[in-house]
């Protein structure tokens, strides 16, 4: 199998390919990520061992640099690479639009150009826009996305429905629930007060902490992604989440709970502009139709996390300081794809 994985240096993206690889470990996978600020290395530390794990510093706008490898032949496409941080998305909405549109447009036209045989197309719940108190978003549900970037990963999805029913380029798309687990950017919710608690710092929440989520471990999600990309039915949406609808306030006196840290250190903070007040999603059609469902316990899962962040400590000051990837090609070098990709 010949895969293209997008965004693989993130966290949902590096956690997918360690996942995989582990599964099917004759898989050639080629990573291109650009290493922006979120795109970390030593995320994929440990992926060399596997023969056929190539990385290629590439941006997803980057025709000419991505097509060789799509002439090559590809099974799958699995686009991860995102801009995904709402505040970020606020402050400069272009750069969503750039990444999150046109990027996925670029892969899109390349899949379709070079006969890809399967593009999963990652997501987001937020395109559906904000939940009253009850019920929860089918795959049928509106898009209503209230950030730019919601409307950005919205604007991805119709690209990507529309290749299917123009070209019928085979294109699958998931929309998951809130994530949490190992290598997570620190200005997510979860690590954030991680770090912060174990630094005995203020922890900002926005508003009142009240607006809720569905909470899901990536670990859980990878599992729904796998079954997705080798039996989902092309043209189909397919929710992701664990029924595990949680308030902020709730997780992050969890999480204080876990590390035996004060509440003192929750500090309320203006709200944002758009915030959704809930997501959730309804799982019915992945559970029906690819027998999937979460397995982890939200508490235990959380306690994990925790665990791996206190144990980790020298990932996420590295990420503090800005000096992860210089420090991880310094002592640990990455593996070149347009050097060492011979299959091409």
């Amino acid at each position: 199998m010949r895969i293209l994985v997008t965004g693989g240096a993130g966290f949902i993206g590096s956690n997918f390919i360690r996942y995989f690889l582990h599964r099917y470990p004759e898989t050639t996978l080629i990573n291109v990520d650009l290493l922006t600020y979120a795109g970390n290395l030593a995320n994929t530390e440990g992926l060399t061992a596997y023969a056929g794990y190539r990385f290629l510093h590439a941006d997803i706008n980057d025709r000419k640099k991505l097509e060789p490898y799509f002439a090559a032949g590809l099974d799958a496409v699995i686009n991860f690479a995102a801009e995904s941080h709402v505040d970020r998305s606020i402050d400069a909405p272009l750069v969503f639009a750039e990444t999150n549109i046109n990027g996925t447009l670029n892969l899109l036209t390349l899949a379709q150009c070079h006969g890809v045989k399967r593009f999963l197309q990652i997501s987001t719940d937020e395109v559906y826009g904000a939940l009253g108190p009850e019920d929860c978003f089918t795959e049928e549900s509106p898009l209503a996305p209230n950030s730019p970037y919601a409307a950005s990963k919205a604007g991805a999805d119709l690209l990507a429905m529309a290749f299917f029913k123009t070209y019928g380029l085979p294109v699958l798309i998931t929309r998951c629930s809130n994530n949490y687990g190992p290598y997570q950017f620190p200005e997510k919710l979860i690590p954030l007060a991680i770090i912060n608690a174990i630094r005995d710092e203020p922890i900002p929440l926005y508003g009142d902490g009240l607006q809720v989520r569905d909470w899901i471990h990536v670990d859980d999600h990878c599992r729904a992604l796998e079954r997705v990309l080798l039996n989902g039915r092309p043209g189909t949406v397919y929710n992701i989440g664990a029924r595990c609808e949680r308030t902020n306030l709730e997780v992050v006196r969890t999480i204080l709970e876990l590390l035996g840290k004060p509440e003192h250190l929750i500090r309320f903070v203006a709200d944002r502009p758009g915030h959704d007040r809930r997501y959730g999603v309804a799982v019915g059609k992945i559970r029906r139709g690819l027998g999937w469902e979460a397995q982890i316990d939200f508490q235990a899962g959380l306690a994990q996390t925790v665990d791996w962040y206190l144990k980790q400590q020298k990932w996420w000051e590295a990420i503090l300081s800005g000096e992860y990837n210089n420090y991880y090609q310094r002592n640990y070098g990455y593996r070149l794809a347009e050097k060492e990709d011979k299959d091409r």
